[in-house]
């Protein structure tokens, strides 16, 4: 199956906090918007935000090897290049961000990984393979 990019949609509680987040700070497009919802480009995906009221997310977390994960989240699986890039501009941001963690080491699937907050409280991780054709391998 060819590569297809993929759309999401979730709910916001600032259309112009999460724009600045998402094109300012991490530096992806502004796509088609309004006062209500707007489109972000994050590396050929498109996500949709649409201004919401009060809602909840319960961050229940999971274990993969040594390290305890947020089960609910997203991301984007970049190159070493554009990870690097993008890990270093997010460490002088105002945002907390996790410490880098190298999954699977040494073993087929092995990749870096960290995860940043948006200011809607969804966890975006960004994620680098060391060797690309092993995304989907176990």
């Amino acid at each position: 199956m060819k590569n297809a990019p993929f759309h999401m949609s979730l709910p916001c509680l600032s259309i112009s906090k999460t724009e600045d987040f998402y094109v300012d700070v991490i530096g992806a497009e502004l796509g088609r918007h309004s006062s209500r919802w707007l489109d972000i480009n994050l590396f050929g995906n498109q996500i949709t935000f649409t201004k919401a009221g009060i809602f909840n997310f319960a961050f229940k977390t999971y274990k993969f090897e040594d390290t305890v994960l947020p089960s609910f989240h997203f991301g984007v699986i970049v190159d070493e290049d554009t990870w690097n890039n993008l890990h270093a501009k997010l460490t002088k941001s105002e945002y907390e961000l996790t410490t880098e963690v190298v999954f699977l080491k040494d073993k087929i699937g092995e990749h870096k990984s960290f995860f940043i907050q948006d200011p809607n409280g969804h966890m975006v991780e960004f994620k680098c393979f060391k060797k690309p054709k092993e995304m989907f391998l176990s």
